[in-house]
């Protein structure tokens, strides 16, 4: 049975060489039969093949062109209807603002009912 990490199969598969205290070491750890080591080697050959792939793909990709709607927005948020800031984006901000008043009360409800538990355990 063959290690990966002699110098002869670290040179057939690119792999950086390990010096000879740690070689000793390690060698009863991660003595593989060649085979196990060859697949180990090609699976990441094909992982990294598949990042670089992924990423020509999207940095190549052909970009939508999109309508600047800047100048609409900075209208919206700057006119004075006397909403808060936090509510001028219309319906859909008005709903993320009470779900999170809601999910903040109901949590800090919870949050003192568990510690009244804590100082207050249940006799048995």
């Amino acid at each position: 049975m063959r290690s990966c990490l002699t110098p002869q199969g670290a040179a057939e598969r690119s792999l950086p060489l390990i010096p000879a205290t740690k070689k000793k070491k390690l060698k009863r750890k991660l003595s593989f039969p060649v085979s196990l080591c060859d697949r180990i080697v090609e699976m990441y050959r094909h992982v990294f093949g598949l990042q670089q792939v992924a990423r020509r793909s999207i940095s190549s990709s052909a970009r939508r062109e999109m309508k600047n709607r800047v100048p609409e927005k900075q209208k919206l948020f700057q006119e004075d209807n006397g909403l808060p800031v936090h509510l001028k984006g219309g319906p859909a901000d008005a709903l993320l603002y009470r779900a999170t008043m809601t999910l903040t009360v109901f949590g800090t409800g919870y949050v003192l009912y568990e510690l009244w538990n804590a100082a207050y355990p249940k006799k048995n």
